[in-house]
């Protein structure tokens, strides 16, 4: 039998448990809506909508949304990203029925009162401003939306200060009606309690949320062309990104580019940037690459973050490095190395149960299963050297590389 479980209500809305012998439970709903859903006028609202739905509900005020599970020593949180939202919590696992009705009020019950919504105005301004002061994050944000110019999932999260003033309660109800579909929603559970008794408990807070399936399809993109921008600003630091757009979800390419960022600027301290620039040189604290798979593209980037004496050194440090994953393939012994780094990076991720919840939820949200550890230790050990050097051609081509610089001064 798979250590998952899997249920659908009526309604469309899947459910995925993973029953464990811990004290500690975790449940969310996670709904495939984002920032990139937004039409240019609703800029911010996903994110926005994510703040002010702990500010009340049909029967509760947020001073008891907020004191449901914290008074019994549980945290209720959420997040909003390009593709989703999501609001969960961690709990002891005595008190499932009292989170999972709390989740389920909050998502489906909210009131959004006006009072509310004009005083979180401020404090969303306020995160937008923090995220600016922010070179790290600025820098990311900005690096979207020059390789998704134009197009709805390069905008910032986070949204704009005058769109967020203009928001009104009717713009917000409006947005979740046609987002917020039940066939694009899943919640998600790790804890000690039987899947028959966990679905009780769902299908008596759930179960009645009227069935709304999506009725368009999301703006795709394929317009990409490479920028180069350097921005003065007045950092000590001068902070860089190189990346180029990537494969999606879906794409049999997807699991090589994981393998090969991973070596290339994953969190190991032996990544070869790191070893290449970091421990050989000096020349950085902090150089890193990502890749971020979205249901119809992707994005790859190196980061860093350098004295701006050693900003040139550094990028061309850097082309060196690709360009040796261009020219040569990896020998058996070191694709072993990088495949059981991978491996062993995701088993230690998987140890926090609220992580692997979270990953269970957005797993069966896009491919509709959840993948055993020993499921994803095969897909990466059938890796060969050879996708590696595709991939590594493809992505790291230096004409298709974008690269955005803030130059301190």
């Amino acid at each position: 039998m798979s250590e998952y479980q899997y249920s659908t209500l009526p309604n469309g809305i899947r459910i995925v448990h993973k029953q464990v012998d811990s004290i500690v439970a975790h449940c969310g709903i996670i709904i495939n809506t984002g920032s990139r859903d937004e039409s240019e006028k609703e800029q911010g609202v996903a994110h926005f909508i994510e703040h002010v739905i702990f500010k009340g509900t049909k029967k509760r005020r947020a001073f008891h949304i907020l004191s449901r599970l914290e008074d019994v020593g549980g945290e209720l949180n959420a997040f909003t990203t390009k593709e989703e939202t999501c609001i969960y919590a961690s709990f002891m696992e005595q008190y499932y029925d009292r989170a999972i009705e709390l989740i389920s009020d909050i998502v489906f019950n909210s009131t959004f009162p006006e009072k509310e919504i004009e005083k979180e105005k401020d404090v969303v301004i306020d995160e937008l401003n923090s995220y600016k002061d922010n070179p790290t994050e600025a820098i990311f944000d900005e690096f979207e939306e020059i390789l998704y110019a134009g197009h709805p999932i390069g905008r910032n999260i986070l949204g704009k200060k005058n769109n967020i003033k203009s928001f009104k309660r009717k713009a917000l109800l409006e947005f979740i009606k046609n987002n917020y579909n039940t066939n694009e929603i899943v919640f998600c559970s790790v804890g000690k309690i039987n899947f028959s008794k966990l679905l009780k408990i769902i299908e008596k807070h759930i179960a009645f949320v009227p069935e709304n399936t999506r009725k368009t399809k999301r703006q795709p993109f394929n317009n990409y062309l490479p920028q180069t921008k350097s921005i003065k600003k007045n950092y000590y630091q001068t902070h860089c990104i190189i990346g180029n757009i990537a494969y999606n979800h879906q794409d049999n390419k997807k699991n090589s580019l994981l393998l090969l960022n991973n070596l290339l600027g994953g969190p190991g301290l032996n990544s070869k940037l790191s070893l290449a620039i970091r421990e050989k040189y000096g020349f950085c604290y902090n150089i890193e690459s990502l890749y971020t798979p979205y249901s119809d593209t992707g994005i790859f980037g190196i980061y860093l973050a350098t004295d701006k004496d050693y900003i040139e050194k550094t990028i061309f440090l850097i082309n060196k490095e690709l360009e040796k994953l261009k020219n040569n393939k990896l020998s058996s012994l070191q694709l072993k190395k990088y495949k059981q780094q991978l491996i062993g990076q995701i088993a230690i991720s998987n140890e926090s149960n609220s992580y692997e919840m979270l990953t269970m939820g957005k797993s069966l949200l896009i491919y509709n299963q959840v993948d055993t550890l020993s499921e994803i230790n095969k897909k990466i050990e059938s890796i060969t050297a050879d996708q590696l050097f595709e991939v590594a051609n493809e992505i790291f081509n230096t004409d298709n590389l974008s690269c955005l610089t803030y130059e301190s001064k």
